[in-house]
């Protein structure tokens, strides 16, 4: 374990239970997700997402598109 990771978890050890709980839950959440993305559970978006990109340049081209106005959001 690195200092700061030992170090971090000794100032989490200060914390309430429920606080402590709350930490570790989004800690695992965020490690799970960590193993999903280096599974490739989310490699198929990049495709979805680059078909959308070429969509989106395509309209643009084609006038079909509105410049985005701050003003109105």
């Amino acid at each position: 374990m690195t200092q700061l990771l030992e170090k971090a978890f000794q100032e989490a050890s200060k914390l309430s239970e429920m606080e402590q709980n709350v930490l570790a839950k989004w800690l695992m959440d965020e490690l799970e997700s960590k193993k999903k993305w280096d599974r490739g559970a989310f490699a198929d978006s990049e495709d979805t997402l680059e078909n959308l990109a070429i969509e989106a340049l395509a309209e643009q081209a084609q006038g079909k598109t509105n410049l985005l106005d701050i003003d109105k959001i």
